[in-house]
């Protein structure tokens, strides 16, 4: 998960964490820890984080090219 990349786009759009997570029905809280990457983000919320932001392609994002 690429966190300052997903900040640039949301930056991009004007969108608050706060107006982000309440879109994808989750808890301020709860958004903060999947940014900071304590915990991660369920396909559904990839999703309909995509959909706000007008995101094409969430690899970049949300998937690492590393492979352990």
């Amino acid at each position: 998960m690429d966190a300052a990349l997903l900040e640039y786009e949301m930056k991009k759009k004007h969108i608050s964490a706060k107006a982000l997570s309440d879109y994808i029905g989750i808890d301020r809280s709860s958004f903060s820890k999947k940014m900071r990457g304590i915990s991660e983000f369920k396909l559904s919320e990839i999703q309909k984080i995509c959909e706000c932001l007008s995101i094409d392609n969430p690899q970049p994002i949300f998937f690492s090219n590393e492979v352990s």
